[in-house]
C-alpha cells in the first residue's frame, strides 16, 4: 500500500512538473506575441496616419462640393449622381477596353522569352533592346509614340498609300482609333518588364524534364504546353498582375503626353479623369469621389486576383 501511494506521489509529481513546464512554454509564448505587438505596434500606427487619414478625408470630400475653397456637404447622393453621368462610363468603359490589351501584353513578352531562352542569335542584343522601353520614361515614350501614330508621322508614311482615313490621319487624331494607338503603346512598352520576368521563371526550369519529353516523342509545342507553361505558373500570375495594374493607376503620363485624354473622351481613363476633374474644373470633392471609385476598383481587382492565385496553388 505504502508502494503504490509512492508511486501514485511520484507520478502527481512528474504530471505538475509537466504542467508547470507547459505553462512557462504558453508563458514564454505568450511573452513573446507580446513583444512582436508592441514592436510592431509604431509601424501599424504610421502605416495608418499615412493612408487611414488621407483615405477617411477623401471619403469625406468625396461627399461634399469642394472647390479648394469652400465646402458644401452633398452627403452620397453625389455617388449617385456620378452613376447617373454617362461620361463616367465612357471613361469606365475605355478602362475596360484597355484591359482586353492585357493578354497581348502577356503573349508578346513570352513569345519573346522563349525565343531568347532558346539563344538564337544575337540573343544577347535582342534581350538588351527589348529591354529598352523599361529604361525609359513613360514621358518620352509617349513623345514618340504620339508622333509616331500622329498625322504625317511615321505609321502614316508607311501606310499612306493604302488609302485608309483611320492611318493616313493618323490613329491619335481620330476619335475611334486613338484608344487603340494608346494601347498599342501600353503593350510595347510592357514588353521589356514581363521579358525579364519570364526569362527568369525559364531560368529556373530543370532542363532534363523538357530533354526526357523530347526523348519520349513530344515536339516544341507539345514540350511548351504541357512542362514549360506550368512552371510558368507563378511568374505569369505575377506579369499578369502587375500589367492589370498598370492598366488602371500607371498611364497618367502616356495619356497626358500621347493625347491629353482625347479626342473628347476616346482615350481618358478614370485616372486621368480625376486629374481633369479636380485641376481643370477645380471640382476636387467630385475628384476625390473618383478616386474613392478607383480605390474600390483596384482592392476589388486585387482580391479577385488573389482568389484566382489561390485557387491554382
Amino acid at each position: 500500500m505504502a508502494v503504490a501511494t509512492t508511486i501514485d506521489q511520484v507520478e502527481a509529481a512528474r504530471l505538475s512538473a509537466a504542467a508547470a513546464k507547459g505553462r512557462q512554454r504558453l508563458s514564454l509564448k505568450g511573452r513573446r506575441q507580446l513583444t512582436a505587438v508592441l514592436l510592431t505596434l509604431p509601424a501599424v500606427a504610421l502605416v495608418g496616419a499615412l493612408v487611414a487619414v488621407p483615405v477617411g478625408q477623401a471619403v469625406y470630400y468625396s461627399m461634399t462640393q469642394w472647390n479648394g475653397l469652400t465646402t458644401t456637404w452633398i452627403g452620397p447622393s453625389a455617388y449617385l449622381q456620378t452613376f447617373e453621368n454617362p461620361t463616367f462610363w465612357r471613361v469606365l468603359e475605355n478602362n475596360a477596353l484597355l484591359l482586353l490589351a492585357v493578354p497581348f501584353a502577356l503573349a508578346i513578352p513570352m513569345s519573346v522569352a522563349v525565343l531568347l531562352h532558346e539563344r538564337v542569335a544575337g540573343w544577347k542584343f535582342f534581350r538588351s533592346a527589348y529591354f529598352m522601353p523599361t529604361a525609359i520614361s513613360w514621358v518620352v515614350i509617349g513623345m514618340v509614340a504620339e508622333r509616331f501614330f500622329a498625322y504625317g508621322g511615321l505609321l502614316a508614311t508607311l501606310f499612306g498609300w493604302t488609302g485608309i482615313p483611320a492611318i493616313r490621319s493618323g490613329l491619335v487624331g481620330n476619335e475611334s482609333t486613338a484608344l487603340l494607338a494608346l494601347a498599342v503603346t501600353f503593350v510595347w512598352s510592357t514588353i521589356g518588364t514581363n521579358t525579364m520576368i519570364f526569362l527568369t521563371g525559364f531560368s529556373t526550369l530543370d532542363e532534363n524534364v523538357r530533354e526526357a519529353a523530347f526523348i519520349d516523342g513530344a515536339n516544341h509545342l507539345q514540350a511548351f504546353f504541357h512542362i514549360t507553361l506550368p512552371h510558368m505558373k507563378r511568374f505569369v500570375q505575377l506579369a499578369f498582375v502587375l500589367t492589370v495594374i498598370s492598366a488602371f493607376s500607371a498611364l497618367f503620363s502616356l495619356i497626358f503626353v500621347m493625347t491629353g485624354g482625347g479626342p473628347g473622351y476616346s482615350t481618358t481613363t478614370i485616372e486621368f479623369f480625376i486629374y481633369q476633374t479636380g485641376f481643370s474644373q477645380a471640382a476636387f470633392g467630385t475628384a476625390a469621389l473618383y478616386g474613392i471609385i478607383l480605390f474600390v476598383i483596384m482592392a476589388l481587382v486585387g482580391i479577385v486576383q488573389l482568389r484566382l492565385i489561390r485557387a491554382s496553388t
